[in-house]
């Protein structure tokens, strides 16, 4: 397999939403996706962009990728988050994961970053592995919380 990973462009937004639902399906919360592309391109080629992307192809075919952007903590200081992360079921357990993830970690160490973070669910043993073999720290103990846009809006 030739694997190219390069920086995403807003060309590739409607492909990337297409895997985001894919993710979704596979963490069972298809319902949750509710960005529109519109608003996905926005937010990372707009005005303001706040993510940048990786992305995995094979023969020009987007089959992956790693979404992050910088997240301040007032304990570390700035952190590169890694929001999302995917192969598609077709590519996973070839080696792409790991070509794309190492490609964002040495992001988070060229950008000078006071570490790299992310989310795993507790059930998804596949991720978990596929972590642990970088020994990365998985902690317990923390619960996610949120308020929607809905919510927002009513306040």
């Amino acid at each position: 397999m030739n694997i190219n990973i390069r920086t995403a462009q807003e060309a590739d937004c409607g492909r990337l939403l297409e895997l985001i639902n894919e993710l979704a399906v596979y963490e069972k919360a298809p319902e949750e996706v509710t960005v529109t592309l519109e608003e996905f391109a926005d937010a990372g080629f707009g005005l303001k962009p706040v993510w940048k992307a990786y992305v995995a192809e094979i023969d020009h075919k987007i089959i992956g990728f790693a979404l992050f952007y910088t997240r301040y903590s007032t304990w570390k200081g700035c952190r590169l988050y890694l929001e999302d992360f995917i192969i598609t079921e077709e590519y996973r357990g070839k080696g792409v994961g790991k070509i794309l993830f190492e490609k964002v970690v040495e992001e988070a160490k060229e950008g000078n970053y006071n570490g790299m973070v992310w989310q795993v669910l507790d059930w998804n043993e596949p991720a978990i592995n596929f972590y642990n073999k970088y020994s990365a720290d998985l902690e317990s103990g923390w619960l996610n919380a949120s308020l929607s846009k809905t919510q927002v809006k009513a306040f």
